[in-house]
């Protein structure tokens, strides 16, 4: 019997991909049909958007084919969408026995890593706060 190993941020990446694209074909039904519906809770809560602001329905429009609309609603989307073909490709060929498992990454590529994922949150953010129209001086005093 051979050891599980543990899923690298990638394949992690990739996993929430796919189930956010199955959630995406089955959302507007679930909604459509009960009248339910997720807030952003720091939207809610703040009065302005998180970084993952329109994330859902960038997902949907991106599933139903309309490229615009998902970029419009949060070009984030496509990062991740892009992530989970290539690492979901890997993650098969690697459970096939075609590729070998992934080697740990150095220290300081997590570093650069965790850097670019929290400039691409940040960027997002800014993207929505245009997108939404907060004006500059209610994010200031939060």
């Amino acid at each position: 019997m051979s050891a599980v190993r543990p899923f690298s941020v990638p394949e992690r990446l990739s996993g929430f991909g796919v189930l956010a694209g199955a959630a995406a074909v089955v959302w507007p039904a679930l909604t459509a049909s009960t009248g339910l519906g997720l807030p952003c809770g720091m939207r809610t809560l703040f009065g302005i958007p998180c970084p993952a602001c329109g994330m859902t329905t960038a997902a949907v429009a991106l599933m139903r084919g309309d490229a615009g609309g998902a970029l419009r609603a949060n070009p984030v989307i496509f990062g991740l969408a892009a992530v989970t073909v290539v690492a979901g490709t890997l993650v098969v060929l690697r459970a096939m026995g075609i590729m070998n498992p992934p080697r740990p990454w150095p220290p300081a590529w997590r570093r650069r890593v965790g850097r670019l994922a929290g400039l691409l949150a940040a960027a997002s953010w800014l993207y929505q706060l245009h997108r939404l129209g907060v004006q500059p001086g209610l994010v200031r005093m939060i």
